[in-house]
């Protein structure tokens, strides 16, 4: 159990966005996929996840970690098919912004929480653990904290921010005790637990996140870390189950999609900041991690209050 405290006193959480959505006819995004963690909790009516559509019902809760591709399904009932580049396209036809906070009786009511959870603010958590979505049932504490996001996010009460950072705070600590009350995911967390006991792997990740821009050659990670280049991939991947360069491309595309929200700067910029010397190395890579372009994540952004 230690362990696991070290984990929760290690993470920064982040509170990226929240909305609760009608959702105007059923659609399936069949490659849905964000570098965040996306909290949905199901008011009415219901979703389904997966190949094997795992449905969702009212009052239960769908996680789907960072980094992870998946069919989605928003609504009862037959619905249109479309990839995720043509879902942003048309994204007002499905979803309809509800401050309110109260269901439209004809329509399925979702509310969707996105934020960051990362280990000494370098590792995404849930990432790492590299686990799949998953459904939980029967947790009035999550759904109490995700009607209360929400309402705040609409709300001009004074403090709102501080308190939606706390509240985005409490949602990581019980989904990690719903993680561990349920049994799931014991190996993936147990070897999670293994940042916290080599400091040569924590040099390596906040090394990563400070020269992204600059030579993360496995030499540049052995020469961190004082181990060989030739075994720095296979003392990385050992760590954490994924060899040091995905990750690193992981990072750069998560700072390329941090850089799309919050600037205005050219594509062919952001692509050189995050490392990438070729532009249209770094739009293919980029469209092939998130199934749409980099400029259509961007007008993505603009979507976020439909």
């Amino acid at each position: 159990m230690e362990d696991y405290n070290k984990i929760i006193e290690s993470l920064g959480v982040r509170f990226i966005s929240a909305k609760n959505i009608n959702i105007l006819q059923p659609v399936t995004i069949e490659n849905y996929y964000d570098v965040e963690n996306v909290f949905i909790y199901v008011h009415k009516g219901e979703m389904s996840v997966g190949k094997d559509k795992e449905v969702v019902g009212e009052s239960e809760i769908l996680f789907v970690p960072g980094g992870k591709m998946v069919s989605l399904t928003y609504g009862s009932g037959q619905a249109l098919s479309l990839s995720n580049d043509d879902f942003i396209n048309n994204k007002e036809k499905f979803f309809q912004n509800n401050e309110k906070f109260s269901s439209l009786h004809e329509h399925d009511n979702v509310t969707m929480i996105n934020f960051e959870a990362k280990v000494f603010d370098t590792v995404n958590f849930f990432a790492s653990l590299d686990i799949p979505p998953f459904v939980i049932r029967n947790n009035n504490k999550l759904i109490s904290l995700a009607k209360e996001i929400v309402r705040e996010i609409y709300s001009d009460a004074p403090g709102k921010a501080r308190i939606v950072k706390l509240e985005t705070e409490y949602v990581v600590v019980e989904l990690i005790r719903h993680i561990l009350d349920q049994g799931l995911f014991v190996e993936q967390l147990a070897t999670n637990s293994t940042y916290f006991k080599d400091p040569r792997l924590i040099d390596i990740f906040s090394y990563i996140k400070d020269h992204l821009n600059d030579d993360l050659s496995n030499k540049a990670l052995a020469n961190v870390a004082n181990v060989s280049e030739d075994y720095v991939g296979q003392y990385f991947k050992m760590l954490t189950g994924i060899n040091p360069q995905d990750y690193i491309e992981y990072q750069r595309m998560e700072m390329a999609v941090n850089m799309l929200r919050t600037t205005k700067k050219s594509i062919r910029d952001i692509g050189k900041e995050v490392g990438f010397k070729d532009t249209a190395y770094f739009c293919r890579r980029f469209k092939m991690m998130f199934g749409i372009p980099a400029g259509k994540m961007r007008r993505r952004e603009s979507l976020m209050n439909v």
